[in-house]
């Protein structure tokens, strides 16, 4: 809100906000959409997986604020279609997860080109050496600002689900489904492979399933996202990236299917459960 105050208050003011999936970019933009709503503010999305010619018409008419993911925004300046010179404001959303995808070149390169006096933004759920030496780079004095009160959410209630083989596992996974508590469950799974063969197993089962992950098109992603969000599905599998564009409330199970590769995934994936001060519900299968 600050910072759209400023960019309808100071004439001078252009910001970049970058995030790393499509979902939470335009998550972002609908938001600044709702909240600047008759300022005359105008800006611009610049995502993968959608035409350029909305984008390339979007940036002539010079933008104040610029979202999107570091890839496209990257092609635009290459193109000359995006002049980052101008951007006084920077904010990088979920910068773990954009250096864990591998966009830490991409960040550099867009960084480098905006402009030398500016204010910048980075908001990290971890801050590891390679964040730390992202913000290091391009601030100076930075001010560590936290509002983590634990490491995990207090409304979730977490434990393991124990499985001697694929068979087994997969009838326990139907057994929670079925239980009238998982109203809505986020599954997660390793690939892009094995999210599309355990969707296809629960939806066989009956379950009203869907399956959302970075080898699907933007459209196929959205409307999987929607008809979770709208309650026309009752269970979404995701890999790890794409679940970082799930802001969904009333999520009331999540399901690891497969193991967290770190324990900040575990902390990011359980996170989508007991929002808003509601309950949630963290299952994690485990081999025994």
């Amino acid at each position: 809100v600050p910072l759209l105050h400023r960019l309808m208050t100071q004439s001078g003011t252009y910001a970049l906000i970058m995030a790393p999936t499509r979902e939470l970019a335009q998550q972002i933009e609908e938001q600044c959409r709702s909240i600047a709503k008759g300022s005359g503010l105008f800006g611009t999305l610049l995502i993968g997986g959608t035409a350029m010619g909305p984008q390339l018409r979007d940036l002539r008419n010079n933008p104040k604020v610029v979202i999107g993911t570091p890839g496209r925004i990257k092609d635009h300046a290459e193109r000359r279609s995006l002049d980052l010179s101008k951007f006084n404001t920077v904010v990088l959303d979920e910068v773990d997860r954009m250096l864990d995808m591998g966009f830490i070149n991409d960040i550099r390169h867009i960084l480098n080109q905006t402009a030398n006096q500016k204010q910048s933004f980075f908001f990290s759920a971890t801050l590891d050496a390679k964040v730390k030496t992202i913000i290091d780079g391009f601030s100076l004095d930075p001010v560590h600002v936290t509002v983590k009160t634990g490491e995990t959410s207090d409304n979730v209630e977490q434990n393991v689900i124990p499985y001697d083989s694929h068979n087994e596992k997969i009838d326990k996974l139907h057994d929670l489904l079925i239980k009238g508590t998982a109203s809505k469950t986020l599954v997660f799974d390793d690939t892009h492979r094995s999210v599309e063969k355990l969707t296809k197993e629960l939806l066989s089962r009956g379950f009203e399933a869907d399956a959302i992950h970075g080898g699907k098109s933007q459209s196929q992603r959205q409307r999987a996202l929607k008809r979770f969000r709208d309650n026309q599905i009752k269970v979404l599998v995701a890999t790890d990236v794409a679940a970082r564009g799930i802001d969904v409330a009333d999520i009331t199970h999540v399901i690891n299917y497969s193991t967290p590769q770190s324990y900040s995934d575990y902390v990011h994936r359980i996170g989508r459960a007991g929002r808003a001060g509601r309950a949630g519900m963290a299952l994690t299968f485990v081999e025994s």
